[in-house]
């Protein structure tokens, strides 16, 4: 098993010891906090790593062809400033 795949499964293996022996209300609780800051962290790390792809002097459509993703999506990823949206109040 290669390093990155051996780091998933440790991530995987650590999502199911946080919530073991844990009743079913208190496990999707806290598996959906764990949802969202994982995904903004996630997210983040995604933007900073296709901004600097930008600066490095690739096109929207070369970094979509890399990442394989659409170009709309290269947009939406650049778009997407978590820091933007931690202050938007909740309406």
């Amino acid at each position: 098993m290669d390093d990155r795949a051996e780091e998933v499964r440790r991530v995987l293996d650590a999502i199911d010891a946080v919530t073991e022996g844990e009743p079913p209300e208190a496990r999707a609780k806290r598996l959906t906090e764990l949802l969202k800051s994982v995904g903004e962290k996630v997210r983040k790390e995604r933007r900073d790593a296709v901004l600097e792809m930008v600066e490095h002097g690739l096109t929207y459509r070369q970094i979509a062809d890399q990442i394989g993703v659409s170009f709309g999506r290269v947009r939406q990823i650049i778009a997407d400033d978590p820091d933007k949206q931690a202050q938007t109040p909740d309406g």
